[in-house]
């Protein structure tokens, strides 16, 4: 492989695809780069969006449907086995190289599932703690975010590594969410929703790092949606954790 010492990635190419985005051309790097964060920022507008129009113009029909969810724990169940099936499919198709409608289409597919899940704990929030705590979790999540980021792309540090790692660290958490609703442990709490943020940290460098070493230069659809599941993820357990340690979860 031909190195070439005006790329700044130069001295990782050997461990990313031969067709990633680190091989292009410095504006084309760029432009990749900026379309994805364009993307993302429109992902977290429109889940923000579908956040309000539930929790405002259809409240009493979200209060009806809390009080029932809350009443079966075997509905949760069967809405987070709905998100991880919409979450393959969405994944699936917003890495289309065939059509970028259907690239589109998985992205915003995912937009809807997040704003599902999301939907009882926001609702929590918002009628037992207060606009406030919600907008101190975004806040916190953006610095994260923002400091994760500039870390990763500044240091051209490839984290792809990690994939493996946090795909076993995922199965745990979806285990171990899946024995406390079946058995009622009640053990969602302050540490487990401090490691998730951890595993939310690694994923935001593992997505980010993706960008570059791993994506097309016609993916930023799905980069987008990599790096929206990673900060959806981070700002949910930061919101848990808040709500944890003021005793209201």
């Amino acid at each position: 492989m031909i190195q070439n010492s005006s790329n700044p990635f130069a001295r990782r190419q050997i461990e990313s695809s031969p067709w990633a985005v680190a091989h292009a051309e410095e504006s084309v790097r760029a432009a990749f780069i900026r379309r994805t964060y364009l993307h993302l920022v429109g992902a977290i507008a429109v889940f923000i969006g579908l956040e309000m129009i539930l929790l405002t113009v259809f409240h009493d029909a979200v209060d009806q449907s809390m009080v029932a969810l809350s009443r079966s724990p075997y509905g949760w169940l069967i809405v987070m086995a709905g998100f991880v099936g919409v979450s393959y499919i969405s994944q699936n198709w917003a890495r289309s190289s065939q059509s970028q409608t259907m690239q589109y289409m998985g992205l915003g597919l995912f937009v809807v599932a997040e704003a599902v899940v999301f939907l009882p704990l926001l609702w929590y929030a918002k009628r037992f703690a207060g606009a406030d705590t919600i907008t101190t979790a975004a806040i916190i999540t953006g610095i994260v975010f923002g400091g994760l980021t500039g870390y990763t792309l500044t240091s051209k540090r490839d984290f792809s590594g990690l994939g493996r790692y946090l795909a076993l660290a995922g199965l745990a958490a979806i285990a171990f969410i899946v024995c406390n609703i079946v058995f009622g442990m009640d053990a969602l709490g302050t540490l487990f929703a401090s490691l998730m943020v951890l595993l939310a940290a690694g994923s935001i460098l593992y997505e980010t790092s993706n960008i570059v070493h791993q994506y097309r230069t016609d993916q930023h659809v799905a980069a987008a949606l990599g790096l929206f599941a990673s900060v959806a993820m981070m700002f949910y357990y930061i919101l848990y954790l808040l709500l944890s340690l003021s005793g209201r979860d």
